[in-house]
């Protein structure tokens, strides 16, 4: 039966580039979306950025403009992005929004009114320099339990230990660097015991109905072995987001309004008219409990909790329907290790665009996609052999192979009917792919794939055991030609069609030298027949490996360390975390391993006095300077630190501390000549380390 479906991905932070790591999960949603359509349903598919928390606020204040500026220049460069690597929003929002205001206050007031809220006084720590309340990730200091610096305020990433940021052995604020002091605030909590027997429940039915995977629901048990705890939902000002009704200072933690904002995006959509047959009306009718209607959150394992616990107790508690999935996927690894900007695996969005095909990437993440939790590993030359092989030799490669025969002896035009062996076999190919939809639906991709290319074996067999071109310098045997040619180019279409969800852009340009536009699935079961076809031109190319390391090359513009990156919106898995405010927090932080004093000493640490520093054109992330290095001469040195700086051309004067004996470094904009040292986390927390103006430039650093 036709079924409604509201998709949703889960929001990506207003606070930095889309990444590969996000595109496992866009990608995910759309073919899955341009499945069910082709299938035969409704579906309905929004997104939005998450556009509020602390470091929105501190990078807009760094910058010198203002939150909403910030988050409306990014909001722009991830439609784009998206945009460009297929992923079609019926509508993208921000959750900075008057829709999202209303929506998310409504729902408040609703569990205010249930008795679902409650207030208490909560010790938290204050940064005295900056007059904050500091969010966990915006404390650092040493683990109270195995003693390593600088870890932050809610877990240690050396030994594991989650604790209060209380608990901090000589904390700091990451945000002035000074001392926190203890203070007490007035926080509101939502109180989920009060939905503990729904939400047991709940999980069991989607676990059932097949909702939601069974290895989250038994990860989730976990949570009920003590009882639910309250969950705090407000944040002190100063905060960017939404203030809390009737209570000044008091704003909603970023991750009470994220996602109300899929439920705003699609209000908004309903409003404006712009989806046929989809009316204001329509918004209230998905939000009753007994619609009929369904809806499907994506999302990565990182943020489980928010979307399988805390949002469906606030659906709810405010009278309104609980998600009908919430599908979960692994991370991504480049190689078989975490992205990383040292070894160039960190790629933006926009730079894997500028070098490589992105239904390439598409086809790749599909063919390693299923229903599971497992991580995804972009092997990059597994990458390049799967493109080249699957997709080009074994797909485009039937049309290439046959189009011209058809055109040179029959006008471009099919055979009106088929033999009827030949026409079995399509029969039969066609029944075997009718397995994709269930596929599709369920996510298993790779295993979608896995049959597609089967199939085209099969026809690509077809073809080498028939021999079009030896049957083409036989006159004789031209009847036996065009049906040949006919069934291979059905095989070419059939493939396509499946294909379709997956490589959109190389799919509407088969279909366009097909001349046929089929909208769904069941197009696939009859082949077409006396049909003109164009002229065949290019589908699709091979990868070029020096387009990857060119990629690669271009992506180790930064100089920071090694990160990690999660696809979904927030990469802290701990719920009572600020998780919306540690997405600039992307740098890796471990306890380093004890070195000699000869160690040290390999290090020929200088004064550098800035004689240049500008950005780098072409470069989202660099700063050029040029140091006054004393008897060493003049260094160029590529820094990136641009997101921390953005008015490079004040820092000329300054000392800064750099590392003069490091082997230079050629990059795409020249060579680096050492590096300059900063301290920090990466992103927009990061500072250079300055020396008094009385050292001299090219001063030993001791």
């Amino acid at each position: 039966m036709p079924r409604e479906i509201l998709v949703t991905s889960a929001l990506p932070y207003a606070n930095g580039r889309i990444h590969l790591g996000h595109m496992v999960e866009h990608t995910q949603s759309d073919i899955w979306v341009r499945a069910m359509r082709m299938a035969g349903h409704t579906v309905h598919y929004v997104c939005a950025d998450d556009a509020h928390g602390t470091s929105i606020m501190l990078r807009a204040e760094r910058e010198g403009i203002t939150p909403e500026a910030l988050i409306e220049g990014v909001w722009k460069e991830h439609i784009a992005d998206l945009r460009d690597f297929g992923v079609v929003y019926d509508h993208y929002s921000s959750t900075h929004t008057e829709a999202n205001r209303e929506l998310t206050y409504r729902i408040w007031q609703a569990l205010e009114k249930n008795g679902h809220v409650e207030s208490k006084p909560v010790k938290q720590l204050f940064d005295p320099e900056r007059q904050m309340f500091l969010p966990d990730r915006f404390i650092k200091g040493e683990c109270p339990v195995c003693h390593s610096k600088d870890q932050y305020g809610d877990a240690c990433e050396v030994c594991g230990s989650t604790y209060n940021p209380i608990d901090l052995i000589d904390p700091y604020s990451v945000v002035s660097g000074a001392k926190p002091i203890e203070k007490e605030s007035l926080h509101f909590f939502v109180k989920l015991a009060d939905f503990e027997s729904l939400l047991k429940t709940w999980l069991e039915e989607r676990r059932h109905a097949g909702g939601l995977q069974s290895e989250v629901v038994n990860k989730l048990k976990e949570w009920f072995a003590d009882g639910l705890r309250s969950w705090d939902v407000s944040r002190d000002a100063p905060y960017f987001g939404f203030e809390i009704p009737g209570q000044p200072d008091k704003y909603f933690y970023v991750w009470v309004d994220a996602p109300v904002g899929y439920l705003a995006a699609f209000k908004e959509l309903c409003d404006s008219g712009g989806k046929p047959g989809l009316t204001a009306a329509d918004f209230d009718r998905f939000l009753d409990t007994g619609s009929g209607t369904e809806m499907v959150h994506f999302i990565g394992k990182d943020i489980i909790y928010f979307h399988t616990l805390f949002w469906p107790a606030m659906l709810h508690g405010a009278g309104l329907r609980m998600p009908t999935q919430v599908n979960v996927h692994g991370f991504l690894t480049v190689d078989g290790a975490k992205m990383s900007k040292s070894r160039g695996t960190f790629v933006n969005a926009r730079t894997y665009l500028e070098h490589l095909d992105p239904d390439w990437l598409r086809y790749y993440l599909a063919s390693m996609l299923g229903p599971t939790l497992t991580d995804i590993d972009l092997d990059l030359k597994a990458f390049e052999e799967r493109v080249n092989s699957h997709l080009v030799g074994k797909w485009v490669n039937i049309a290439s192979r046959c189009a011209g025969f058809l055109h040179k002896f029959f006008d471009g035009k099919l055979a009106a009917t088929l033999p009827e062996t030949a026409h079995g076999r399509y029969d039969a190919a066609a029944a075997k792919l009718e397995a994709c939809a269930a596929l599709y639906e369920s996510r298993d991709y790779a295993a979608a794939m896995r049959l597609i290319i089967e199939v085209a074996d099969e026809a690509n067999a077809y073809v080498a055991d028939h021999a079009p071109w030896v049957m083409a310098k036989d006159e004789s045997r031209r009847d036996e030609l065009h049906g040949v040619l006919t069934l291979a180019l059905n095989y070419f279409r059939l493939l396509t069609i499946w294909l379709a969800p997956v490589v959109p852009t190389t799919a509407a340009r088969a279909f366009e030298f097909l001349d046929d536009t089929p909208a769904d699935f069941a197009a696939a079961l009859r082949p077409l027949l006396g049909h003109a076809i164009n002229p065949f031109k290019a589908l699709a190319t091979r990868i070029d490996p020096k387009s990857i390391e060119a990629m690669i090359e271009v992506s180790k513009e930064s100089l920071q360390p090694s990160v990690s990156a999660s696809s979904s919106a927030h990469p802290n898995p701990l719920p009572q975390a600020e998780a919306g405010d540690q997405r600039a927090q992307t740098a890796t932080s471990t306890s380093p391993a004890t070195v000699s004093i000869d160690d040290f000493a390999k290090l020929d640490l200088r004064i550098g006095k800035v004689r240049v520093c500008e950005a780098v054109e072409g470069s989202d992330k660099l700063l050029r300077f040029e140091l006054d290095a004393g008897e060493l001469g003049t260094r160029q040195i590529f820094s990136g630190i641009k997101s921390a700086y953005a008015e490079p051309a004040k820092l000329v004067g300054r000392n800064v501390v750099f590392i003069a004996n490091l082997a230079p470094r050629k990059m795409r904009f020249g060579v680096s000549e050492g590096m300059i040292l900063s301290a920090g986390t990466g992103g927009n927390d990061l500072f250079l380390l300055d020396a008094d103006q009385g050292a001299g430039a090219g001063a030993p650093v001791r």
